[in-house]
């Protein structure tokens, strides 16, 4: 089991930056594949970003290249999103999924433990 609670979430001004957290329980952490998501109202729920199990390999969407960093430091159990010249349309719920032992990560159904989410809204 693998529970994740997420953090930093808010509202903030278009361009500004946050700083997301998910902190992580359980001893298989550092097995697993670790992801950001978000869904906006009236969207399918989107990868965003993910990371390997020793953090030397990552994914971003394309619409976040360049602007959101994500990062794990396996000691503490928790991983991050660094977020950037935020906009408008980064506005949705964000969730840290924990994938599934040997998967690549790369789907949401190959991640099985989910956190509760973290509101972020930029506004214009």
């Amino acid at each position: 089991q693998v529970q994740l609670v997420e953090s930093g979430g808010g509202l903030v001004q278009a361009g500004d930056s946050l700083r997301l957290s998910c902190a992580a329980s359980g001893r298989t952490f550092t097995d697993r594949i670790m992801g950001w998501f978000r869904q906006a109202p009236g969207k399918e729920r989107e990868l965003v970003a993910a990371i390997s199990r020793n953090a030397g390999r990552t994914f971003y969407a394309d619409s976040v290249k360049g602007r959101f960093t994500i990062s794990r430091d396996n000691d503490k159990n928790t991983v991050y999103l660094q977020m950037n010249s935020l906009s408008p349309e980064d506005t949705a719920v964000y969730y840290c999924a924990a994938a599934r032992i040997g998967t690549m990560g790369t789907k949401p159904n190959e991640y099985s433990y989910w956190g509760q989410g973290t509101q972020v809204t930029a506004s214009s």
